[in-house]
C-alpha cells in the first residue's frame, strides 16, 4: 500500500506518465511494494523556496503500509534523487524525500 506524492516547480506534463512508471520501478527498493499497489500524486508547477531560493527543487512524500528498513529507505531515497535529476532535471542537492510509516492503511471498504 505505498503511496508517493511529488511536489515540484517543474512542469510535469510531458513527463508524467514516465514519471509515473519511474516511480513503480522505485518502489520496489523496499521489499513487498510493487507498483501494483502504489498509488502516485503529481504536483507540478508549485511556488517552493528551498535554502531561500526559488530555484528548481522537488520533495517527495512517501507513504508505506508497515515499515522498511534503513538500507530499503537509503536505496529508495539514491532511486528518487535519480529520478528527479532524470525526469525534473532537479539535482539530488535541491531534492527532499519524507518517509511516513503508517499503521492503519484503508481501502476498499476495509483496514489493513
Amino acid at each position: 500500500m505505498p503511496f508517493i506524492e511529488v511536489k515540484t516547480t517543474e512542469d510535469l506534463s510531458a513527463v508524467a506518465a514516465e514519471l509515473k512508471s519511474a516511480l513503480g520501478d522505485a518502489i520496489t527498493a523496499i521489499p513487498g511494494k510493487s507498483e501494483s499497489w502504489l498509488m502516485v500524486n503529481l504536483v507540478g508547477e508549485q511556488k517552493m523556496y528551498f535554502q531561500g531560493s526559488d530555484a528548481p527543487c522537488a520533495l517527495f512524500s512517501v507513504s508505506i503500509f508497515g515499515t522498511a528498513t534503513d538500507d530499503a529507505y537509503d536505496d529508495l531515497t539514491c532511486r528518487l534523487c535519480a529520478i528527479a535529476q532524470q525526469y525534473l532535471q532537479v539535482p539530488p542537492e535541491r531534492t527532499y524525500v519524507r518517509y511516513r510509516e503508517v499503521d492503519h492503511w484503508g481501502y476498499n471498504n476495509f483496514n489493513f
